[in-house]
């Protein structure tokens, strides 16, 4: 797929000219769920790709979906830092036993080079009135998840961006802020396109790549048209039992396969 090139350095995008942007968060080291996701972005016609951070933990293949990503974000693809790729490199007691677990098993994965690349990532990368970040925008590093209305405004309110894209929560949700201040949530709807009025703020916040929490266990990635102005969440399928085996072969929390399967 042939990649716009889009200059990212010290967060700062250049300005995407008009196209269709593919954005793919929380991976967490599932590479047929990243595969499925890619493949299906480029028959719906991507021209870029933006990747909003937790490429490992959870799962089987941390330096595989490292070693994937790499290049497609040398060719100018977005990626911002997830609290994950952060915990791997410096381990944190915030994570829960299980993620503490995978993480520590992830470390003796990954390679120098991919540890660097996740060292080298920012926190927050802008493209116009566009801006990317793994948890939200009121504070980047603190990792706050947008679960209801009240966090959505916290985030919507410190940034100037008109449209804010970011994972972390695993589930797919979009807000809105109206020039009134009124707030507006919504669940997206598969495959169905959302039109985000120039008149307002949006929060979009992307399904999970590689570990959904929905109930849908089917990869998750959305679209975004820069002419249109839409939003598109769209699914991927792609072989759940057999990466759920490879992490129970790899020796991680049998957890972790289950939820998996769940999409929980």
């Amino acid at each position: 797929m042939g990649l716009r090139s889009v200059f990212r350095a010290a967060g700062v995008c250049g300005e995407f000219s008009t196209m269709r942007i593919a954005l793919f968060s929380d991976v967490h080291a599932n590479l047929p769920a990243l595969e499925a996701c890619l493949s299906a972005a480029r028959r719906l016609g991507a021209d870029s790709l933006a990747f909003l951070g937790d490429f490992v933990g959870y799962g089987p293949d941390p330096e595989a979906v490292v070693t994937r990503v790499r290049p497609l974000v040398e060719a100018g693809a977005v990626a911002v830092l997830g609290n994950h790729d952060l915990a791997v490199l410096k381990p944190s007691k915030d994570m829960n036993s299980t993620a503490a677990e995978a993480l520590a098993w992830t470390r003796t994965q990954l390679s120098q080079a991919s540890m660097s690349f996740l060292a080298g990532l920012p926190f927050e990368a802008r493209s116009g009135d566009l801006l990317f970040v793994h948890a939200e925008a009121s504070d980047p590093t603190a990792w706050y998840y947008v679960t209801d209305v009240e966090a959505a405004r916290a985030s919507l309110v410190n940034c100037t961006a008109a449209v804010t894209f970011c994972g972390h929560v695993h589930v797919p949700a979009i807000y809105c802020l109206s020039a009134t201040g009124k707030m507006i949530s919504h669940i997206p709807v598969q495959d169905v396109a959302i039109p985000l009025m120039a008149q307002r703020k949006w929060l979009a916040v992307l399904g999970s790549t590689g570990q959904p929490r929905d109930g849908n266990p089917a990869a998750s990635f959305a679209m975004y048209d820069t002419a249109a102005r839409t939003l598109t969440y769209h699914r991927a399928p792609y072989d759940v039992e057999s990466v759920s085996q490879h992490i129970r072969a790899a020796g991680l929390p049998d957890s972790l396969a289950e939820r998996l399967l769940r999409g929980r």
